[in-house]
């Protein structure tokens, strides 16, 4: 971006009799792609809390499954294969006043990447912000349960605990005659209701959850990105380790899973031998413009949770590419043509006239 930005200023405070003085100086530059392949891997974690009374739960309220010991857990549920683009600082092209040719029509991203000829820039959407896009500020509260009088004032554990019982099912009581009409002066309307018997079950919930215990569960993200680079590159291939009581791990964790990465590359970049002859040149060649795009290589990215493969995708690789220029005849005559270039890629999605 300030590379860009540097270019474009030196231009711009070029003395106009400088910038055009030979048609070989340069007015714009532009880059092509670069790739890099990103994995987001996806996993819960999932945090079981012992209830505090949870040695009374069976007794008191019949419960046969709470959790008695604290502990966390985890699990691979997946990976999403992704690319980012950025621009390849060792393939600069630039783009020189010439005669005939409409160069003003070029355009140019903020990056630096073309994205077309003779065509405007596509307007970026954008979503209106809700409630779960919005950043909220997290106020740590102290948790106050509904305890009665009984509770507070119980001697010993299990007297506690049964206190909270007695008041569970009195819970459950009030909400069952609510519902079933019995209760004088009950909400006159259905909203008031409506809050009324929220409150109930929220209260409910909250006392259960002492001899039940609690589970959270959180999605989890890790992402592990490579830019690929060398005319020599030919693979990728990673190993990362996941283990269900600790998620992501080392290597020296006996009990992990092994996560492998490979990736195989396909480069467009036609080498010449050193002993293959130049071609001399064809009088009848096409003459190429100073208007650039990319064929872009590609990689097999493929990636296995243990032995069982979990995702695999075929990917544009761009700075694997080769740069083709567009025939010059393109851009004379009456019509000039729309040009629309891929800044993922670098490469041509479409022509018209």
């Amino acid at each position: 971006m300030k590379t860009f930005l540097l270019l474009l200023l030196t231009v711009a405070l070029t003395p106009m009799s400088d910038q055009y003085h030979e048609a070989d100086q340069a007015i714009m530059v532009y880059y092509s792609p670069k790739t890099t392949i990103c994995l987001d891997f996806t996993y819960t974690e999932k945090t079981e809390t012992a209830g505090e009374f949870a040695e009374y739960a069976e007794e008191l309220l019949g419960i046969t499954d709470a959790i008695t010991e604290s502990k966390t857990s985890y699990s691979f549920e997946g990976v999403e294969i992704k690319t980012r683009t950025s621009i390849d600082t060792e393939r600069p092209h630039t783009i020189k006043a010439e005669k005939g040719m409409p160069w003003q029509l070029v355009n140019i991203n903020e990056r630096g990447l073309l994205i077309g000829y003779n065509v405007l820039p596509e307007a970026k959407k954008f979503s209106k912000g809700t409630a779960t896009d919005a950043v909220k500020s997290k106020i740590q509260r102290t948790k106050v349960l509904p305890y009665t009088e009984e509770t507070l004032t119980a001697k010993s554990e299990e007297e506690k605990a049964q206190a909270v019982a007695k008041q569970i099912l009195h819970l459950r009581e009030t909400r069952m005659y609510l519902i079933g009409g019995e209760v004088e002066n009950a909400p006159a309307d259905g909203k008031a209701m409506e809050l009324v018997l929220a409150e109930l079950k929220k209260q409910e919930k909250q006392l259960v959850e002492l001899f039940i215990g609690k589970t959270e569960v959180k999605t989890l993200h890790k992402e592990v990105c490579h830019c690929p680079a060398g005319e020599n590159t030919k693979r990728w291939d990673e190993v990362l380790y996941f283990s269900e009581d600790n998620g992501f791990t080392g290597a020296d964790n006996v009990d992990a899973n092994r996560i492998r990465i490979s990736a195989e590359f396909q480069h467009q970049i036609a080498k010449r031998s050193a002993a293959e002859p130049k071609a001399k040149k064809d009088k009848n060649a096409v003459e190429p413009s100073p208007i650039v795009y990319n064929l872009p290589g590609n990689a097999q990215v493929a990636v296995f949770y243990g032995n069982e493969p979990v995702n695999s995708k075929v990917v544009p690789v761009a700075q694997f590419g080769m740069d083709v220029p567009l025939p010059k005849d393109l851009f004379t005559g009456k019509e000039l043509p729309k040009i629309k270039v891929s800044e993922r890629t670098g490469n041509v999605i479409s022509i018209r006239k």
